[in-house]
């Protein structure tokens, strides 16, 4: 008997997976035994016995014996129904998932749009002038480890390591987010969107924009009154449907993403000017926060022996 892990190779399994059944099978591999020989011998109840041959039997591990050279044909004899089992695992399951990890700093954008509120603010000081588009393209943006606007999106162009031996199991996503308000607003909802190779993958609702306590990293020369800290959220891109912390935002997949048809990965995170909840993106890296991280961007895959 060979196994594939469909839903007969699963019930094998299940029924090898007993002391009691592996005792039966001992048994029946030196005679036919009937319920009852069976039960006098095990020390069991013959209720118990038929339930553990009822598993045997649907998985067609052991079988009746023809009773044709028996006298008495109500005797019914068991016997077992293979020689052999083995277990025909798919390749995929003698595969380790791998995973590409890439780090994006805040500043390293290679597009923008914003509309004020706006700025951007390193460890050690504020990035050029607050609400001024122009800092966005200030040389000190690439210190950034805090980002902010009222409207629009800043994109990353990130390096594809991906190989074409590869094939692509999960895109995850995870980086540090609220909404932006003037000063802060603890209930001020936002419709934050995330795009990869230009396909929308959904929004997520950031609920507010923090400052009840300060941030566990973030600078103590940062006003106690302006955004403190966001969530930490993980988007997750599947081959069934794409996700944030485990609830389903749409049904993208990674197919459509064509990761495998480019040596670059878009990312782009922003408000879209048809969003419900129109309340700004604040991004925190490395030095704000309550995570000491920046944006995380990890592709998992498996590889072909």
């Amino acid at each position: 008997m060979f196994l594939e892990l469909d839903d007969h190779g699963i019930s094998v399994l299940k029924a090898l997976a007993s002391d009691t059944r592996a005792s039966i099978l001992r048994l029946l591999l030196h005679t036919p035994l009937t319920v009852s020989e069976l039960a006098v011998k095990l020390n069991l109840s013959k209720a118990i016995v038929s339930r553990h041959i009822r598993l045997l039997e649907d998985a067609k591990i052991i079988k009746l014996q023809d009773n044709l050279e028996d006298t008495d044909s109500r005797k019914k004899n068991f016997i077992v129904a293979v020689d052999h089992i083995a277990l025909n695992l798919p390749q995929k399951l003698h595969l380790p998932f791998k995973v590409i990890t890439n780090e994006i700093k805040l500043g390293y954008y290679s597009n923008f749009s914003v509309i004020p509120t706006c700025g951007l603010a390193s460890q050690a000081k504020i990035i050029g002038k607050l609400d001024d588009q122009r800092t966005f393209v200030s040389n000190e943006r690439i210190e950034a480890s805090l980002l902010w606007f009222a409207e629009g999106f800043v994109e990353y162009i990130i390096p594809n390591e991906f190989n074409h031996n590869f094939t692509a199991e999960l895109l995850e996503l995870s980086l540090e987010l609220s909404s932006e308000f003037p000063e802060s607003n603890n209930n001020w909802p936002s419709d934050i969107a995330f795009y990869i190779n230009d396909v929308f993958l959904g929004t997520w609702t950031a609920p507010g924009n923090f400052s009840d306590v300060r941030g566990k990293i973030t600078p103590t020369w940062w006003n106690n009154e302006l955004s403190q800290y966001g969530l930490l959220k993980h988007l997750r891109v599947t081959k069934n449907n794409t996700g944030i912390d485990g609830q389903k935002i749409s049904s993208v997949t990674l197919a459509q993403l064509k990761i495998e048809d480019s040596p670059f990965i878009k990312l782009r995170i922003g408000i879209d000017g048809n969003s419900k909840n129109k309340g700004g993106l604040t991004i925190f890296g490395e030095h704000f926060g309550n995570y000491p991280q920046n944006i995380l961007l990890k592709l998992f895959y498996t590889e072909a022996e």
